[in-house]
């Protein structure tokens, strides 16, 4: 049986590589951290490597998947400090700054979805945001957060269901 040694960071190391940071900064917006909170949480993921490191526990196995489950429970954190109406403020102005030349349909689609978003319950928003936009495995989703593969595969189906529906209601799609 082969083990992989765990690489040990180093001081001055950085523990996120480019993509890892970039996944990591996409699970915290889509979560509905705001623009300007997102290099905060890029150092908490960080940081938190760098606590387990420090530690003497073991890297994860997957980097890139422990990196985006840590940043979707601080998206959810942070979703829960904050009211909803400050929530949606921040996002429509964020949406505004990076409109597409393309249209108004694009920017209707990205605030339905994102208003879909925020009324799942934290659960199915985490599942949701691990699946399809840090594109990460059932497995890897369930292994991370410490649930059965059945429990993601039930909370994403609710969830998608919840947010297809929401845009239909909304005459979106």
């Amino acid at each position: 049986m082969l083990r992989r040694k765990a690489r040990r960071v180093q001081e001055g190391d950085d523990p996120l590589d480019a993509a890892q940071e970039r996944r990591v900064r996409a699970v915290l917006a889509l979560g509905g951290v705001p623009q300007a909170d997102l290099p905060d949480g890029v150092q908490q993921v960080r940081l938190r490597l760098l606590e387990r490191t420090a530690k003497g526990y073991e890297a994860p196995r997957d980097v890139s998947a422990w990196a985006a489950v840590v940043a979707s429970n601080l998206a959810m954190d942070w979703h829960r400090a904050k009211k909803r109406q400050e929530r949606l403020g921040e996002r429509l102005a964020s949406l505004r700054q990076h409109e597409h030349p393309s249209g108004e349909d694009t920017s209707v689609l990205s605030l339905a979805v994102a208003q879909g978003l925020d009324e799942l319950p934290d659960q199915q928003r985490q599942v949701l945001v691990l699946r399809f936009f840090a594109d990460l495995p059932v497995r890897s989703i369930a292994q991370e957060l410490g649930v059965p593969e059945g429990t993601v595969k039930s909370r994403l189906h609710t969830a998608v269901r919840a947010l297809r529906a929401r845009l239909h209601e909304d005459e979106v799609v």
